[in-house]
């Protein structure tokens, strides 16, 4: 009986583990958003920030003309933190105070040319309650078989963050690489048009060569006759 009552604890704990589990990985405070900014707009987002906490912002324009944007970030009280003109990327992290954080792209110098921007968000300290402790209530006064969960959940902490960290290099790489692709994609189209442009200037001069020799042959024999 006594066996029974102690492998139900081991179940109990391993089940109230793996639900933690979950809760962590699905409470992520890291998000990433990618949106085109159409010519003369300017495009604002706000963060809700407590207090002693840290906002990372770092942003990329992906494709568009010249590849530049202006970037404002505004306080809680409405003043301007970090102020960037012209810029195709940038990385910003304040120490924030309890409010609500506005960031603006502004593409109000371009009158023709829409611009694609990637941006993401990285928080922390924000103050979330760290549910994976739960399960020590679960299993005290128990013989886990010489498991140590506490080192188990260090592991898995270690993995997770390595995990986050791997995810969002893997987010800045895809960024890097719709770049490039959009700046070779451009660079082909432009070489591509001046090199026809080029080609039928070349046709054209060279028809206007040709008529002008067979006009001057054509006079020289009317005037012998």
């Amino acid at each position: 009986m006594r066996w029974t009552v102690e492998m139900l604890r081991v179940c109990w704990a391993c089940l109230s583990l793996c639900v933690s589990l979950a809760s962590a990985f699905s409470q992520s405070l890291d998000s990433d958003f990618t949106f085109t900014l159409a010519a003369g707009r300017r495009e604002c987002f706000f963060q809700s920030m407590k207090k002693d906490a840290s906002l990372e912002i770092e942003y990329q324009v992906l494709d568009g003309a010249s590849l530049d944007v202006d970037f404002f970030l505004h306080s809680p009280s409405g003043h301007i933190i970090t102020s960037e003109y012209r810029k195709s990327d940038g990385v910003h992290t304040v120490e924030t105070d309890e409010g609500d954080y506005m960031f603006c792209f502004d593409n109000t110098f371009s009158a023709v040319s829409e611009k694609v921007i990637f941006f993401e968000l990285i928080l922390d300290n924000m103050g979330e309650e760290d549910e994976s402790e739960d399960w020590k209530a679960y299993v005290q006064g128990t013989d886990l078989l010489d498991m140590k969960l506490e080192d188990i959940m260090d592991t898995i902490n270690s993995v997770k963050s390595r995990l986050g960290k791997s995810l969002q290099i893997q987010t800045l790489l895809r960024a890097f690489e719709a770049r490039d692709r959009n700046l070779q994609e451009s660079n082909y189209e432009r070489v591509n048009l001046w090199s026809c442009t080029n080609l039928a200037l070349m046709v054209i001069v060279s028809a206007i060569q040709v008529y002008l020799l067979r006009s001057l042959f054509e006079d020289k024999r009317k005037i012998r006759t």
